[in-house]
């Protein structure tokens, strides 16, 4: 999915959510106008969407990181925080970690950071727990896109334990979420990363690969491709790698009951169409992976309070919170009869512009 025709998703499903919540047009209007990228806009809608207090934003650098030295990547990240520093701050612009990042890049972040405006831990997010990070932050999402699948279980009458997945990802969200969907009960019978697949009906034990760097270490004879994982017959399929995985070319082949968008539009807007009639229920992004987001508020609010948590603390309160969050949305399905991607922007729409009234600034 291109960035314009996502972009053009987003607003039709911002304007949607907005006339079927009878908000005045200059509010929706002035939602839309803050929109200038689709990078921009989802987060806005995903941290609203969970009630966190955070607005929303994106930035990156383009580089091949793999190619990079240590010292090389390093470089880069402190002339980045240099480049911004005039918007960067504890309650201004907050980085946390995303795609070819690691609590490594934001503590040289971090430290750029304080050797140009002095010690303010909560500047940025997803620290090493060593140095200002919590217990519990690099788990996050992968966690709450697995709490997510529970709930979704849960909400639909069907049991959780026992229930077989398949997860197309196994970095730092797919490894966490095939964890915890075995810690939860659950039945992981699928999983692939780039290096290829492995498939096997009786559940793969998740424990003991979850340190490999790479599947293709795994010794086993139950393989298949990466991409085959998506057409696996399961319950709960969870794409967690790249956008765009699930498409018109496939959408055919999904066998999933339950699909939970674990990576940044995993599935296009013409396979959403496609799946929807088919039955197949999907939990968007913004819901589903919003578990890292929940999890760089509860490490904020640590470092503004000058107080850590015990990492049992953090789990429970991300726990308790994911399910409330997909409760929301599910109860404003059923209400207004619209799949779940649109009850998540009803959610966060109405969120955004109730702010946007209280506030005063539409003049």
């Amino acid at each position: 999915m291109s960035s314009h025709s996502a972009y053009e998703e987003v607003n039709q499903r911002v304007r949607l959510a907005g006339e079927i919540l009878n908000i005045d047009s200059g509010v929706i209007q002035a939602i839309t106008a803050c929109e200038r990228e689709v990078v921009i806009s989802i987060p806005l809608h995903r941290e609203s969407g969970i009630d966190v207090p955070f607005g929303g934003a994106k930035g990156g650098v383009t580089v091949d990181s793999s190619k990079l030295l240590p010292i090389e990547k390093e470089e880069v990240i402190r002339r980045w925080t240099r480049t911004l520093i005039h918007v960067l701050g504890p309650n201004r612009d907050i980085p946390a970690p995303d795609m070819g990042t690691d609590a490594q890049t934001m503590a040289w972040l971090m430290d750029e950071f304080h050797r140009l405006e002095g010690f303010q831990p909560a500047c940025v997010t997803g620290k090493p727990v060593g140095l200002f990070g919590a217990a519990g932050r690099e788990e996050a999402t992968g966690r709450g896109v697995a709490q997510i699948a529970a709930a979704t279980l849960k909400e639909n009458d069907r049991k959780v334990k026992g229930a077989t997945v398949a997860i197309q990802g196994f970095g730092n969200v797919g490894r966490y979420t095939a964890l915890v969907c075995q810690e939860l009960g659950m039945n992981v019978i699928a999983i692939s990363d780039v290096t290829g697949g492995i498939f096997n009906k009786k559940g793969i034990d998740i424990k003991a690969i979850f340190d490999v760097k790479n599947l293709s270490e795994v010794s086993t004879d139950d393989r298949i491709g990466a991409a085959d994982v998506l057409e696996v017959e399961c319950d709960v399929l969870i794409p967690a790698a790249l956008g765009g995985v699930i498409n018109e070319s496939n959408a055919e082949k999904i066998k999933a009951e339950f699909v939970i968008e674990g990576a940044n539009q995993p599935v296009t807007n013409a396979a959403d169409q496609r799946l929807n009639s088919m039955g197949i229920m999907i939990v968007p992004d913004i819901l589903a992976n919003s578990g890292g987001v929940m999890g760089s508020y509860f490490e904020w609010t640590q470092n503004i309070q000058q107080f850590s948590w015990s990492i049992e603390k953090f789990r429970k309160e991300l726990d308790d919170r994911m399910e409330q969050a997909f409760t929301n949305v599910h109860k404003v399905a059923k209400k207004h009869k619209v799949d779940l991607r649109t009850a998540a922007f009803i959610v966060a729409v109405g969120r955004v512009s109730s702010a946007f009234s209280v506030r005063g600034s539409l003049v």
